[in-house]
């Protein structure tokens, strides 16, 4: 991915090193249950940050860790695809006729307070609608790379692409509709929602692939293999099995390795909004 020429964004907000509250506490169940979190990057923290932070009570303050310095790349990679983000967007708005709010986008190690509730790291990226910020400690690109299989600078940036889109369905009305219509049925009926708000997510992160390498040529060979196949890598079914040994979709919060790969394909090859209509269809 051509990055290095990029303009950096003035919206990064670096909490590294910082003091924070105590992590979440409780262990055993909450632990578990926090991790397996931690396999859904993207979801809306309000549904687990909240009710989180309560397994242990009050915790003391502790110091996170000091900024890692071989980071530092890693820190002006994100800068300029925050940055790249904004371009695209606020292109995409103003043909719309409307006007882009970029978000900002935090930095933290080890546990962050937010809008939505304290979260560690074991939470993954997220976005919060309550503050308008994405949030991400940069250890979990390892964990993309290790345990996900999903390596790559094109990879790391359909992360923050995908918060970015979680973004842009708050901004256009889209996360306040799903909460609403989440209400009103049962547990089945709010994942069915999730996962095609999350979907939606995916072929926005795909519009701005489409509309960054028209307008600034950042793809390079083997680009598009890394964003599918880190969005192959996070499927329910995928994640399902390899945590629990089974795959239960009813049970899904964000799409199949298939579903997410094709609608991230799908932005990416059209570049258009109204080609992400993920609620609309039967079928996802």
């Amino acid at each position: 991915m051509r990055w290095e020429s990029g303009r950096r964004s003035d919206n990064i907000e670096d909490r590294r090193g910082m003091r924070i509250p105590g992590g979440f506490a409780g262990g055993g169940i909450g632990v578990v249950v926090i991790a397996l979190i931690a396999m859904f990057f993207g979801v809306d923290p309000r549904l687990v940050l909240e009710g989180a932070g309560q397994l242990g009570g009050s915790q003391p303050q502790q110091q996170a860790a000091p900024p890692d310095p071989t980071q530092d790349k890693l820190k002006d990679f994100v800068s300029v695809v925050l940055a790249d983000t904004e371009d695209t967007w606020s292109d995409v708005f103003r043909h719309g006729n409307s006007q882009y709010v970029p978000p900002k986008l935090v930095l933290f190690t080890g546990a962050v307070q937010s809008a939505c509730g304290r979260a560690g790291s074991a939470v993954g990226p997220f976005y919060c609608p309550g503050d308008q910020k994405v949030y991400i400690d940069l250890d979990f690109y390892t964990m993309l790379a290790q345990r996900f299989g999903a390596p790559g600078d094109f990879a790391q940036a359909y992360v923050i692409a995908h918060e970015i889109g979680h973004h842009v369905q708050n901004l256009i009305g889209i996360s306040e509709k799903v909460q609403a219509a989440s209400q009103r049925g049962g547990q089945e009926h709010a994942n069915q929602l999730s996962v095609r708000q999350e979907l939606q997510a995916d072929c926005l992160a795909g519009i701005w692939a489409h509309n960054a390498n028209r307008s600034r040529q950042i793809l390079e060979a083997g680009d598009v293999e890394e964003g599918l196949n880190a969005a192959a890598a996070i499927g329910d079914d995928r994640l399902q099995q390899q945590g629990q040994g089974y795959v239960a979709p009813e049970t899904f919060t964000h799409g199949s390795s298939e579903q997410r790969v094709r609608w991230f394909k799908r932005g990416l090859d059209s570049g258009d909004l109204k080609a992400c209509d993920t609620f609309s269809p039967a079928r996802l």
